[in-house]
């Protein structure tokens, strides 16, 4: 499940700049860019999530999605566009706003099963589902809150709406995933 890096970071800063300029034109009533010189790892198949997150670290939206059938740079645009507009937990973000956030993505491995003991915290992800319940945790979420694996797979449940200690059944599957981060924060 661990990869390289797939990215150049000429790259990375031209997705965060592609995520930063869909928002502001839709805030601003204008045609989504339509680059025209897009960087060939952009276009990998690739799924991504996009988080806007305040000068202050409070997180203001996240949307994504684990689909690989469209290049990483459409991903991107369309993520970043649902992540200032459309997550359930926030209104849509205004043009001042935007001002005072920073833009991280989240460039996906693709999902597979693992075992509860083969979690590492901050290098995996976690995907756990049981019936129609889901939920999605990055890794660099258990980073943030210093988990450990055991938390990580809690909160996870939490998050799908399931029992902390849910992970421990059979009847919930656990699905792990490495992530590719950059974010402006850190691209300067």
């Amino acid at each position: 499940m661990k990869r390289e890096p797939l990215l150049e970071k000429s790259t990375q800063v031209w997705l965060l700049n592609l995520a930063r300029e869909t928002i502001q034109a839709h805030l601003e009533g204008v045609d989504l860019p339509d680059p025209s010189l897009v960087p060939e790892d952009a276009g990998a198949l690739a799924g991504c999530f996009v988080t806007l997150k305040t000068k202050a670290g409070q997180l203001r939206g996240c949307i994504g999605t684990f689909s690989e059938s469209d290049p990483l740079w459409t991903c991107v645009r369309e993520m970043s566009l649902r992540a200032a507009t459309v997550d359930p937990r926030f209104t849509p973000i205004s043009a001042l706003e935007l001002r005072e956030c920073w833009v991280e993505i989240s460039a996906l491995s693709s999902r597979e099963a693992i075992a509860p003991e083969a979690v590492i915290p901050g290098l995996h992800g976690l995907w756990v589902t049981s019936g129609a319940a889901r939920g999605v945790l990055l890794p660099q979420v258990a980073t943030e809150y210093q988990w450990g694996r055991e938390e990580f797979l809690s909160q996870t449940c939490v998050k799908a709406g399931l029992t902390p200690n849910a992970w421990k059944s059979n009847e919930v599957r656990i699905e792990g995933f490495t992530a590719e981060v950059f974010s402006e924060r850190h691209s300067g």
